[in-house]
């Protein structure tokens, strides 16, 4: 039986927040999304998301069945708190306060895993090709704002995303410098997680260590650029175009350690469906994920180096990924 659906998705993260409407289609040969409309708002300059939503709403003028939004941050029976954002979503209220009927929240890194399943070959940068097996586990890796992470079970016939807060396990140095950096980060934070390492904010404090454990003023120029734009932007372009020494160790330790988690992680799903690296960072360093720093952290695991080996790992390119997820789950939630 053939179903289209009109869905309000979106993909709340730290800096943006993004809306879309999408008339999903569901029928016997699977799923497609048509987009009705999009727009995309800076998640700090508003103090609460159904003010987002409502002005979304407002200006299209659509009436839809079902809402679906992807939240970074844990999700527990319906109600999500936003870890970079002093927001409290509920999804009842959600409904009530949007006139919605059925509104569902997943955690960010849940809804990129839900997104996977309608996107093509394209859609992907390959880093292993690896040997896939079709009924194994798929686990999904996201260093943005923040670090999210999420794994994939097969059902019997189709994949069953799952959130995790692993991005917020303890950070594991490996060597002096690593050790270094972790005591660098105590000093600061206390707990020393992954996120501390691995995301936008991550890059800011391994360079901020390197230039004290070096003992490297910043240049001016670098200053100047980290305080026009993102910080970790300016840091990350220096070290593409290799125009500063510490800003190069800072990518590339950073891409060592986006490469160990990235194993780890692997490891503990068991990924032998596949392992995707998604978020905005990614794709902006591609080139040197695709160098050796990346694979080299992602396999070195002793004795289980041979089962990382056989595992595939993709990055994802679509970044209207995490909007396709919501998208898929809030129509499968009407039609199921």
């Amino acid at each position: 039986m053939n179903r289209k659906v009109r869905v309000l998705a979106g993909d709340i993260g730290g800096t943006k927040t993004r809306l879309a409407l999408f008339d999903v289609m569901v029928d016997v040969t699977g799923t497609t999304l048509q987009t009705v409309a999009e727009e995309t708002y800076p998640s700090r300059d508003y103090q609460t998301f159904t003010g987002i939503a409502r002005l979304f709403l407002e200006s299209h003028r659509f009436t839809c069945e079902a809402a679906c939004f992807g939240v970074a941050g844990p999700v527990r029976n319906g109600v999500a708190a936003t870890t970079n954002l002093p927001w409290r979503l509920v999804a009842g209220d959600l409904g009530d306060e949007l006139e919605i009927a059925q509104v569902a929240l997943l955690n960010d890194l849940e809804a990129n895993a839900w997104g996977l399943q309608v996107l093509d070959a394209d859609d992907f940068c390959v880093l292993q090709a690896g040997h896939r097996d079709p009924s194994g586990n798929a686990a999904v890796i996201a260093a943005g704002t923040g670090l999210g992470e999420a794994g994939l079970y097969r059902d019997g016939r189709n994949y069953r995303p799952f959130a995790t807060e692993g991005g917020h396990t303890d950070f594991s140095p490996a060597s002096e410098l690593e050790f270094g950096l972790l005591c660098f980060l105590r000093r600061q934070f206390g707990h020393v997680s992954w996120e501390r390492v691995l995301s936008g904010p991550g890059l800011l404090n391994i360079h901020a260590f390197l230039r004290e454990y070096r003992g490297s003023a910043v240049p001016g120029w670098l200053v100047e650029s980290m305080h026009t734009g993102d910080p970790a932007a300016a840091i990350s372009a220096a070290a593409l175009l290799e125009r500063d020494e510490i800003c190069v160790e800072a990518l590339d330790l950073f891409v060592h350690f986006y490469g160990v988690e990235t194993g780890n992680l692997a490891l503990k799903m068991m990924a032998t469906g596949g392992v995707y690296l998604g978020g905005g960072i990614a794709p902006r360093i591609i080139g040197k994920l695709q160098g050796e720093l990346f694979m080299q952290g992602f396999r070195s695991k002793g004795r289980m180096q041979h089962l990382l080996e056989s595992m595939p790992v993709r990055v994802i390119l679509n970044d209207r990924t995490a909007l396709y997820g919501p998208g898929l789950f809030g129509a499968l939630s009407v039609t199921d």
